[in-house]
C-alpha cells in the first residue's frame, strides 16, 4: 500500500473541529466512510463531489485500516 496516500489525510482544528479531513477540504475521513458504508461506490462519491479524486477515497480506507490497527483501546469514562 502506499503511504503516500496518507499525505492526502490532513488535521487542521480550525477545519471540521481538528477531523481527519481530505486535503483541508471540508470533508471528514468520517464523512467519506459514512458514505462508503451506505452503499456508494468510490464513482458515485466522485460524481456527488467534484473536488474528490480517486485517490481522496483510496486515502480515507488506508487511514481506517491504520486506524483499525490500534493494538488496545481504554475506556476513560461511563
Amino acid at each position: 500500500m502506499n503511504n503516500n496516500l496518507l499525505e492526502r489525510i490532513t488535521h487542521n482544528p480550525d477545519i471540521c473541529h481538528g477531523k481527519p479531513c481530505i486535503r483541508g477540504l471540508r470533508y471528514p475521513v468520517e464523512f467519506i466512510l459514512e458514505l462508503l458504508s451506505s452503499g456508494m461506490t468510490t464513482e458515485e462519491i466522485l460524481l456527488d463531489y467534484d473536488d474528490l479524486e480517486t485517490e481522496d477515497i483510496q486515502a480515507v480506507l488506508l487511514f481506517a485500516a491504520r486506524i483499525s490497527q490500534i493494538k488496545s483501546i481504554h475506556k476513560i469514562a461511563s
